[in-house]
């Protein structure tokens, strides 16, 4: 056979009606088919090397499988696109294309964005941040089904699911994994309390040291910004001139580029890390975290994952939806309120160490 086979080939080798064919083929054979015939209509297609007509589906369905993707500064940014590289990975597996669209953080752009994305007849919608932020969500994202990844809707409602690393559990983790090595005087630079994710890590520390019924010190949690030269500050002002007993023996730090301004300053100071102080990042930040010297024990955020989470939960809501839709306004299939937390993965290098034995 030269030509392209066709659903009807399929149906005839199989032995079934052409609408079997099309019921099976696009997921919904289950209730509608009965399994022996839903097999050979797989074998069938696999036989004849069918697929299906993209063009021809959108064009009966009114489907074009495309989803739109806006993000804030993802595709311009060296950290987060693996967001959308998560996201984009479930799409193509289930026969989508995703299409991006950069706001590179101007926040009047948004609605121009999606408005774009929603003209060229998209399924559905994905908004993307760089950092954990809460957004104020484009009113037009309610025309079709939408999720959040990395941010949260600022309205009371929660008008638009969200997909988002669990901050307070990441910061419990790294907590107690010094905790495990016998650190009890511990410090933490928070990076700033402007982003959400520094209160809830600095929670989850604190729940780490309750569940282990030990008290934080006082002054052991310190708002230090984001940057390398934060980091080295923030860890002066916690080691320089401090004698051995009263400095702490870890450091906690918000990302890794904090952690590398305390191992600067501890060799600014002739400390040696992990052995006089223990030092932990959070991020994996990709090239920074695993080629430090010595490598940095860290947090790695779940991009892939929260990427991968958000559109699976979106093509799910898209399959319970009637396929004749037209994208023009809301319904109550369009919002699935409430967030879903992704687990951080503790990544254990060789910046943190046991307790110094004088400390134990």
């Amino acid at each position: 056979m030269n030509r392209k086979a066709t659903a009807l080939d399929v149906a005839k080798l199989a032995g079934v009606s052409r609408s079997a064919v099309s019921l099976v083929l696009n997921g919904r054979g289950d209730g509608n088919v009965a399994k022996e015939s839903q097999l050979r209509i797989r074998e069938a297609a696999a036989t004849l090397n069918y697929t299906p007509n993209t063009i021809a589906v959108s064009l009966r369905n009114r489907r074009s499988r495309i989803i739109g993707i806006v993000s804030d500064q993802v595709v311009t940014s060296p950290f987060d696109g693996n967001i959308i590289a998560g996201a984009d990975a479930v799409a193509r597996s289930q026969g989508f294309v995703t299409v991006v669209m950069d706001t590179e953080l101007d926040e009047a752009r948004d609605e121009s964005a999606v408005a774009t994305l929603l003209d060229r007849q998209v399924d559905g919608l994905m908004y993307v941040t760089v950092g954990l932020r809460p957004l104020h969500v484009p009113f037009n994202m309610l025309r079709v089904p939408s999720v959040l990844a990395n941010c949260f809707d600022d309205r009371p409602e929660a008008g638009v699911p969200a997909v988002i690393p669990d901050e307070v559990r990441g910061g419990r983790e790294a907590a107690t994994h010094l905790l495990g090595l016998g650190h009890r005087d511990i410090a933490v630079l928070a990076g700033d309390g402007l982003r959400p994710a520094a209160p809830r890590r600095i929670q989850g520390h604190r729940d780490a040291f309750e569940a282990a019924g030990l008290p934080v010190r006082p002054g052991r949690i310190l708002e230090a910004g984001w940057d390398i030269d934060a980091g080295f500050h923030g860890a002066m002002k916690l080691l320089d001139g401090v004698a051995a007993p009263d400095r702490p023996t870890a450091i906690v730090c918000a990302n890794d580029r904090l952690a590398i301004g305390v191992v600067l300053a501890a060799n600014r100071l002739g400390l040696a890390v992990p052995q006089d102080v223990s030092v932990m990042g959070y991020d994996d930040e990709f090239r920074i975290a695993s080629t430090m010297v010595p490598a940095l024990t860290t947090m790695a955020l779940p991009l892939r994952e929260m990427g991968a989470t958000a559109m699976t939960g979106l093509l799910q809501e898209l399959s319970e939806e009637p396929e004749d839709h037209d994208g023009g306004g809301a319904s109550a299939g369009h919002s699935r309120p409430g967030q879903t937390l992704v687990p951080c993965r503790l990544v254990v290098r060789e910046s943190t160490g046991p307790v110094p034995p004088s400390r134990a």
